[in-house]
């Protein structure tokens, strides 16, 4: 295909190398002529692993060139990809200045141009952004969006180092677009990337570089904190995370990656404040282990605001113990959210079928007794007895067949804390917790 980049710092610079590479002719753009002149050369506008042999081969077959001219390039190509840098601002914010700019001058050159095109976004961006840079074109080139032209959120995941290795070998490529037209040329884009292309939408595409980042730097903060405890008590840390990471079923692994109601249970508090403890005991700081638990209590106190939005009194709860399938209620998050909906004066019932009284005895009957020792004035053994009872229905476990079932005729509003399968329940009126 016939491409321009538009911007050939970083990003643009190994994207125009690896998509001549990948058999595309490619024009690069900047409004820096140092930069236009070095590609022009031959030579490539950073220092990383193996970009020089691409632009040098591939400037050589007359598949790389460059260019200040940007309506020529937008008039001899397909598509566009916008790579310009969105530094931060001292507020916080992203300068999107750049991107904004360069989607003007895509959106003028775009005036006299007949052919379907599209716009990729490459730079890091906010939600959002899509949308504004397609009113932005719309309104320039007087073009409608998704008929004349498309705009595609399609983040890089490139490493400083290693980046011409991670273009061509990514663990996936994100594609966000509602057009067909712009989803099957991103497939001809990355025909040769054997890795899966994952269409997704939009404002999805966009977060999922901040998540991303965020993880990897909560990673190695987490990383220096075990390290860090573990030193100060003579334990050696490089085996120890060696340990946590031979776990693929659990630690390194998509396990625990749904949003959702806060964690609970007879494990995870006591440990994580067993671990804190230990730090704080050696005078040894750990910002990240000491935040875990206070957001933990900031999504059950989400939850329970989420609730009193309702402004309905009578509330039912599918769901009490901390996990679906047991019987346990210690460190449950779904018994503070109970206990602070009594507080409050809300009439409350409970449904959850492993939860028996007559079993609950040791540490459950001890934890119900200190938290909720009126428990059998809430809970029912009938499904259908909570539905009539509820205006609104929190459900924190997912429901099993029968479950849904009951469910499909429920009048109430759902506050969904699991993820519910909608499809299964088209004319509930249901709000998610993370959706």
């Amino acid at each position: 295909m016939q491409l321009s980049v538009f911007g050939l710092g970083y990003v643009g610079c190994v994207s125009i190398g690896c998509l001549a590479q990948n058999g595309h002719k490619v024009v690069g753009i900047d409004i820096n002529p140092y930069k236009v002149e070095l590609i022009k050369q031959g030579k490539p506008t950073i220092i990383e692993k193996d970009i020089d042999n691409l632009i040098k081969t591939y400037h050589q077959n007359g598949q790389i060139t460059a260019t200040v001219n940007y309506k020529e390039a937008v008039s001899k190509t397909e598509m566009s990809f916008i790579c310009v840098g969105t530094p931060s601002l001292p507020t916080g914010q992203l300068n999107l200045d750049y991107v904004f700019n360069t989607a003007k001058q895509i959106a003028g050159a775009l005036k006299e141009k007949h052919e379907f095109f599209v716009v990729v976004i490459r730079s890091t961006v906010f939600p959002g952004t899509n949308t504004k840079i397609a009113g932005i074109i719309e309104s320039i080139s007087g073009k409608k969006l998704n008929r004349d032209f498309a705009v595609v959120s399609n983040p890089e995941f490139l490493r400083e180092g290693s980046a011409v290795e991670d273009y061509n070998n990514p663990a996936l490529t994100v594609v966000g677009t509602e057009s067909d037209k712009a989803t099957q040329m991103m497939r001809e884009i990355y025909a040769n990337i054997t890795t899966p292309m994952v269409v997704t939408d939009v404002k999805a595409a966009e977060m999922i570089k901040y998540v991303n980042n965020a993880f990897h730097a909560l990673k190695i903060s987490f990383a220096n904190e075990v390290g860090n405890i573990c030193k100060e008590i003579g334990v050696d840390a490089f085996k120890v995370m060696e340990l946590f990471k031979m776990d693929d079923r659990l630690n390194i692994s998509p396990a625990y990656f749904n949003p959702g109601m806060a964690y609970g249970g007879s494990c995870l508090p006591k440990d994580l404040k067993g671990l804190s403890t230990i730090a704080h005991d050696n005078y040894i700081e750990t910002p990240v282990l000491n935040a875990i638990a206070i957001s933990n209590e900031n999504q059950k106190r989400r939850v329970l605001r989420i609730v009193q939005k309702q402004k309905q009194k009578c509330i039912g709860v599918l769901g009490l113990a901390f996990k679906k399938g047991t019987d346990d209620l210690r460190y449950s998050p779904t018994v503070d959210l109970i206990e602070g909906l009594i507080g409050k004066g809300y009439q409350v019932k409970i449904y959850d079928k492993n939860v028996m009284l007559s079993r609950l005895v040791g540490a459950n009957k001890s934890y119900i007794e200190e938290h909720l020792p009126h428990i059998s004035n809430l809970l029912t053994d009938n499904l259908n007895n909570l539905l009539s009872h509820s205006e609104t229905l929190v459900v924190a476990h997912v429901p099993d067949t029968e479950e849904y079932d009951a469910l499909k005729n429920y009048k109430g509003k759902i506050l969904d804390l699991v993820k519910l399968d909608t499809d299964q329940l088209k004319s509930i009126d249901i709000e998610g917790l993370s959706w």
